[in-house]
């Protein structure tokens, strides 16, 4: 998924004549800290809250003032992973899109990242997930991929995480079954550790029970 998917028109940018009531106005109504300044289609930078807290004249023209970010922005066609990493590197609530010329094409929202983000994971969709930790060397996600594929599943998508000083990987696996035991039991038979499964089957599931009753019958 790139980042020109994502652009949303909903909020207009704001342009160095504008004045400071104007820009906590529209932060107000868009309920966002920060918005882009743009003349014409260029883009100038992204102002924030803390550029003109201290300013007492609201109807001062924010041409006029130092902004604290340094030009925060993404291409069109930068990934997904790249706008994520920018929102929580600088703690943005928007973020600006530009064409290889550096023109304004538009924003990213936090809300637009997060619903596009959980369609990549296909965390809207019901199924299992499985969390499983293994050694680094060991780390084949075509391996489970046939494990789940073996029980008739598919893979929705999947992660992994790593951690400072250690050699073990958490794999995270979300399938398109919620009834994932079998699923379990192919992995522990293979000598995979099971960290934690999820279950996205409503308010009545047992998937918790039934992992539970596997694992005492498994260490009979």
């Amino acid at each position: 998924m790139l980042a020109i998917e994502m652009v949303a028109d909903v909020i207009p940018p704001v342009n160095t004549s504008d004045t400071i009531q104007k820009v906590i106005d529209r932060m107000a109504e868009f309920r966002v800290r920060h918005l882009p300044i743009v003349n014409e289609e260029q883009f100038l930078g992204l102002i924030a809250e803390d550029d003109f807290i201290a300013e007492t004249n609201s109807q001062t023209q924010i041409g006029s003032l130092a902004l604290s970010l340094v030009n925060p922005f993404v291409l069109e066609d930068q990934h997904i992973y790249d706008v994520i990493r920018i929102f929580a590197a600088l703690k943005l609530t928007v973020v600006p899109v530009l064409d290889a010329k550096g023109a304004y094409l538009g924003l990213i929202t936090i809300n637009a990242l997060t619903e596009n983000f959980a369609q990549l994971t296909s965390a809207e969709r019901p199924g299992g997930i499985i969390v499983l930790e293994i050694d680094n060397k060991n780390n084949s996600l075509a391996h489970m991929a046939q494990i789940v594929e073996s029980d008739n599943a598919q893979v929705l998508s999947s992660y992994v995480s790593t951690f400072p000083d250690s050699t073990k990987l958490e794999v995270t696996l979300k399938v398109n079954k919620q009834d994932i035991s079998a699923i379990l039991a192919t992995f522990m038979r293979y000598e995979y550790t099971i960290k934690a499964t999820f279950n996205h089957s409503g308010d009545n599931d047992n998937s918790r029970e039934r992992y539970d009753s596997l694992m005492n019958y498994l260490n009979l």
